[in-house]
């Protein structure tokens, strides 16, 4: 099998801990002998064991006596390069440094400054053979939200919303009305799991009174994230229940009450969606669904401070309504979700 063939395999492993993992990068590694896998492992959740001795012991559990050997004739597929610092886990670079591993095959150099580069240095002074730069593009891609935020200091940032046929998103008196359809909503609550935090404005925490979980969707719900200047959002309103860890960034207080976080920030008529990106990086969030409102959304795509947005568009039309966010990036692909269109743009203005 071609290098290529096990990075995805890295690949596929790591995907296993899409929202587990954060702030940390979502790794896998497989270890092979002469064409065949002997160990394979991921980083499965933050704090825990890297891929590396996920995959090193994989080895030793399956082939116990005849792992040591094994592994001096081995080659690891990796699809970002071994960390090179002590960190809540020793450096996996040391640790194949110590097994003696015959080569290894790396995605992606790591961009953090603990590694950068360092990994590789330990592996090619310990005499093992270092191949990197395989489906660069693939696995950059792959591990975007971490690329974000170490290259950027902010999280990456998906937009997402729902718009009529006729491109109307919310209803022009405020009350809440129901764009898009059962399976729509069922995939956002998914996405929900899958990312750090969803964030939303005072008007839609009024109006729509969200819970901002992913109750229709197996695993964790995210940090529900509110701006809401004057704190006049109902401390009766879901948001402010026990499902999740809730930050209401404000001009008021700073305060903590149970899982009830407050941030005071000052002039927030400024440079909004700066502040909140900042704020968001310092917090270690490294992903971000905004849901709305129109004000919200807009201050993001009229800083260019987005990556990803979601659209649903239903095929219903109203004869009104507040219109939809304008979009300006690239359109990456078009599915239909039941009887709405699912179309994900990328913004392609960096």
């Amino acid at each position: 099998m071609s290098d290529e063939f096990y990075i995805k395999r890295c690949l596929d492993l790591a995907a296993l801990a899409l929202g587990n993992v954060s702030p940390n990068p979502m790794v896998g590694c497989v270890i092979v002998v002469d064409g065949k896998i002997i160990g394979e492992g991921y980083h499965q959740e933050y704090g825990k064991s890297h891929a590396e001795p996920n995959a090193v012991k994989a080895v030793f559990d399956k082939h116990g006596d005849e792992a040591e050997n094994l592994l001096k004739q081995a080659t690891a597929y990796v699809n970002l390069e071994p960390c090179a610092h002590f960190g809540k886990t020793p450096p996996c670079a040391d640790l194949l440094v110590k097994h003696q591993l015959k080569k290894v095959v790396i995605g992606n150099r790591d961009p953090f400054s603990g590694v950068d580069g360092k990994g590789i240095e330990k592996l090619k002074n310990a005499g093992i053979e270092v191949v990197s730069g395989i489906l660069d593009d693939e696995c950059r891609y792959f591990n975007r939200r971490f690329f974000t935020r170490i290259e950027k200091q902010r999280p990456y940032i998906i937009l997402k919303w729902a718009e009529t046929a006729n491109g109307y998103f919310a209803t022009k008196d405020g009350h809440q009305k129901w764009i898009s359809g059962a399976l729509a909503k069922r995939l956002a609550h998914q996405w929900r799991s899958e990312e750090d935090a969803i964030l939303i404005g005072k008007q839609t925490a009024i109006m729509d009174n969200p819970q901002l979980t992913a109750r229709e969707w197996t695993g964790k719900n995210p940090i529900r994230l509110v701006i809401d200047k004057n704190l006049q959002v109902p401390i009766t309103n879901h948001i402010f229940n026990a499902a999740a860890k809730t930050i209401i960034f404000n001009e008021v207080k700073t305060d903590v009450i149970e899982n009830i976080h407050y941030i005071q920030m000052e002039d927030m008529h400024f440079y909004l969606a700066q502040k909140i990106a900042f704020q968001l990086y310092l917090m270690d969030i490294q992903s971000v669904i905004i849901e709305g409102g129109a004000n919200i959304l807009n201050q993001f795509l009229n800083t260019n401070l987005w990556d990803e947005a979601r659209i649903f568009t239903s095929s219903t039309s109203w004869s009104d309504g507040v219109s939809s966010p304008n979009i300006n990036g690239n359109l990456q692909e078009t599915v239909q979700i039941g009887n709405d269109k699912l179309s994900i743009y990328l913004n392609d203005i960096k």
